[in-house]
């Protein structure tokens, strides 16, 4: 079958691999034993919150959200991962484009969501801090749930839509240097056209709404906070940075991951690159891995009865 001259291929070569080949035992014990731990890690945290009558707020209902994404994107990237490491023994995993672009739309609408629930994080913390008096009619448990709908149900119609176009476009080459697909690296295969620009159209569309407008919303909310803060004693300023310095280090851990798949993508889009295929892992490994680190360390109300499970258990 061919299209405007070119042949049209219905898979896709993950040709990442090859940059992984010569370890791949080792990798696969690796990414297994962290797999295991994001498992255990964020099901902990999530446990603890939903357990723990003292932690249905807000705040730790968002961190619950959060950690749930985590484990689900874990739970769409390890296994595929771990599967395409013990069968890649020619550096080459080829898939289906179904799969590809299943991949592909839990990764961005996971992400995307990730964005949106770190945004209303911030905003509960704006008003907690720069409200307190309002926080409580401000804040309901109604508008929380209406907010968690809105921080998943965007992200995923977003993403549909996103991979609903992507699916339509002929893939006039095969090999993808990564070893998972993302949407964008699916419209970059395409024979091109006005279905393939409308799709990069959308996609950039999507990618501000969901990504840059929540980071910028997400930098002013604790801007604000800081401005406050030095407006008021120590003792309300420290116990206030306290608590936004775990969102914030989730925050610029996901940004920084990001931002450097973005500017990979822009610097080495047309040449295969080890760098490229690293930084892609990382993009998803490091926040899984982090997350639950940092909310289950840094989060005090959290780490306390971490502690306490974990003695118990060891105590039984």
């Amino acid at each position: 079958m061919t299209s405007a001259g070119f042949n049209v291929t219905s898979s896709v070569t993950l040709v990442g691999f090859s940059s992984l080949s010569g370890h791949s035992s080792l990798l696969f014990f690796v990414f297994l034993l962290l797999y295991l731990f994001v498992l255990f890690s964020d099901s902990l945290v999530i446990y603890i919150i939903c357990s723990q009558r003292a932690l249905h707020r807000p705040m730790f209902a968002f961190v619950a959200s959060v950690l749930l994404n985590s484990l689900i994107a874990s739970t769409v990237f390890y296994p595929k991962l771990l599967s395409d490491l013990l069968l890649s023994g020619a550096g080459l995993v080829q898939v289906s484009r179904t799969l590809c672009l299943c991949q592909g739309f839990f990764v961005s609408s996971l992400g995307g969501s990730s964005y949106m629930l770190l945004s209303a994080m911030a905003f509960d913390r704006y008003l907690s801090i720069c409200h307190p008096m309002h926080y409580a009619v401000l804040v309901t448990p109604a508008k929380v749930v209406l907010m968690l709908l809105l921080c998943w149900m965007l992200p995923l119609i977003g993403g549909g839509v996103t991979t609903l176009l992507a699916s339509r476009l002929p893939l006039c080459r095969a090999q993808l240097n990564r070893v998972y697909c993302i949407i964008y690296s699916i419209v970059s295969l395409s024979c091109g056209g006005a279905e393939a620009q409308l799709s990069g159209i959308f996609g950039q569309l999507i990618r501000a709404v969901i990504i840059f407008l929540p980071t910028a919303f997400v930098l002013y909310s604790y801007a604000r906070i800081l401005f406050i803060c030095l407006r008021r004693s120590r003792s309300f300023s420290s116990k206030a940075l306290q608590t936004c310095l775990p969102h914030l280090l989730v925050f610029f851990n996901n940004s920084i991951s990001v931002c450097l798949d973005l500017l990979l993508r822009r610097l080495q889009s047309n040449r295969e690159s080890d760098s490229t295929v690293i930084t892609s892992i990382l993009m998803i490994l490091v926040p899984t891995v982090l997350n639950p680190v940092v909310y289950g360390l840094k989060l005090k109300e959290v780490f306390t009865h971490v502690k306490r499970l974990l003695r118990c258990r060891r105590d039984s």
